[in-house]
């Protein structure tokens, strides 16, 4: 093996040696200031960028708690309009009418009562829209209606009700609207 030693110059560069070895103190300092701000402001983005992800999950945890069982709300809700067709469809009160039907009919209502309570506790809100101003965001218009007695646009009455989820809905009330009679052209 040949020595290598002799064949480098005694005042050259060490290769391994700090290309800002040439600076002086005061560029070497402006030099780490500078990478010191780009790092922090790095650091400071990232640590943003973590709060940012860690809000986004939270709030996307809440909605799936929330939300995860809206599917089986929008069944439960039509059994509670199943039942409330069922107990529109009974005859009206009448006196006279046998003490069984009348036990029957209040226990049928009891028993909406309590399973409308149910669904309330549970964030599942029956929305009764008669008499609000149609919005076609909650409801859905059936049919049109000419009246006086309301005005145009005015929700005269529910074919059923609207329900909502935690405040996000589940299911349109379908609705009848009010609308204004024709005018009427005076002939001359």
């Amino acid at each position: 093996m040949t020595d290598t030693s002799d064949t480098i110059p005694p005042d050259a560069p060490d290769a391994g040696a700090n290309p800002n070895s040439a600076q002086t103190p005061e560029e070497r300092i402006a030099s780490l200031e500078a990478e010191l701000a780009e790092m922090r402001d790095r650091w400071m983005r990232a640590e943003a960028e973590t709060a940012n992800v860690r809000a986004r999950a939270r709030r996307e945890a809440d909605d799936a708690r929330q939300f995860a069982v809206q599917k089986f709300a929008t069944d439960v809700v039509e059994a509670a309009e199943n039942l409330r067709r069922g107990l529109d469809s009974l005859p009206a009160h009448q006196d006279g009418e046998g003490a069984l039907i009348v036990k029957m009919r209040e226990g049928f209502e009891g028993v909406e009562r309590s399973f409308i309570g149910l669904l309330e506790r549970n964030g599942i809100v029956r929305v009764d829209p008669t008499g609000a101003l149609f919005d076609a965001n909650l409801h859905q218009a059936m049919a049109e209606e000419v009246t006086d007695a309301h005005p145009p646009g005015t929700v005269v009455r529910a074919w059923s009700h609207g329900w909502t989820l935690n405040g996000r809905l589940l299911r349109p009330a379908m609705v009848v609207v009010a609308k204004a009679p024709p005018l009427e052209i005076v002939g001359g």
